[in-house]
């Protein structure tokens, strides 16, 4: 099976996205993450949901974007094969409940890598006035696919952040229980049923269901908030990791999160997640933290 460059330059145009308390509050309580950031509504600026929260009204654009690539040459079983590889926000601000939020997509690249056709897309979400709330760059790979065509890299990919640990890292223990697929699920509203039918799962070739990735990487993303920012999530500003080991449940994952080192644009902060077995789920991963414009 082949996956054909014809993929790049395809969009999804804007879906509209309407965010209440209930939504955002369900986010960080499906992650454990009790910050009255987050929860108390007597807060003289109310709530604002968690950093991580833009792969929220993400999810839907990505789903209109597999059945528009059928339109150019990716059929639903090569669809099935993509996995989430890497990933980077660009935090412009927090979400807050009241937004009316708009996400749209772009296909931007396709090049062929060892385990297959790396795909990369850009998902931009802007609130009702048009101002920019987060902008995504993330890869996904077409496993054991052919990509044909010239090779496309995305013109506009965003300088990685090269950061060295320094340092003892903290560790943060956090338990993952049997439901936690299904309450992400819903509280996310993400739906993929490899993370909630054993069936789907083991014909995917996976051992069981496994925790969201955007799961894990938003629990590596509290501990940086908990332990770099002094609690305080409007400083998140970029996030960025690649996804490697499964997490399965229920069990026990952990977060590394080293002291914090001047970059351009503020204090970037690296992490990983490691599961159970001590493979990191979330590899490279660094927060950059920086005072709202």
């Amino acid at each position: 099976m082949v996956i054909s460059s014809a993929l790049v330059g395809m969009t999804v145009d804007d879906l509209e996205h309407a965010v209440d308390e209930r939504w955002t509050m369900a986010y960080a309580a499906a992650l454990g993450d009790h910050l009255p950031d987050y929860f108390d509504t007597t807060r003289a600026d109310g709530v604002v949901a968690h950093p991580l929260f833009a792969v929220c009204p993400e999810w839907p654009v990505i789903v209109a974007s597999r059945s528009q690539s059928t339109d150019r040459g990716v059929t639903p079983a090569e669809v099935l094969t993509s996995i989430h590889a890497t990933h980077d926000t660009t935090i412009h601000r927090l979400v807050r409940p009241g937004d009316q939020l708009r996400t749209s997509l772009e296909m931007v690249g396709l090049e062929q890598i060892r385990p297959g056709a790396k795909g990369t897309m850009r998902l931009r979400t802007v609130d009702a006035s048009g101002h920019a709330v987060a902008t995504t760059t993330q890869d996904g790979i077409y496993l054991g696919q052919q990509s044909i065509g010239d090779p496309i890299a995305d013109p506009e990919r965003p300088a990685p952040l090269t950061v060295e640990r320094h340092g003892e890292p903290i560790q943060v223990e956090i338990p993952i229980d049997a439901g936690a697929a299904h309450t992400y699920t819903e509280c996310a509203r993400i739906w993929n049923p490899i993370h909630t039918d054993k069936a789907v799962a083991l014909a995917s070739g996976l051992p069981d269901i496994i925790l969201h990735g955007t799961a894990n990487l938003a629990h590596g993303v509290s501990a940086v908030v908990a332990h770099r920012a002094d609690q305080r999530p409007e400083l998140v500003r970029r996030i960025m990791c690649r996804f490697a080991a499964m997490v399965l449940l229920p069990s026990t994952i952990t977060a590394r999160v080293w002291p914090s080192v001047v970059h351009t644009g503020g204090l970037a902060v690296p992490f990983e997640v490691l599961n159970a077995a001590g493979d990191p789920a979330v590899k490279d991963g660094v927060v950059l933290l920086g005072e709202p414009q």
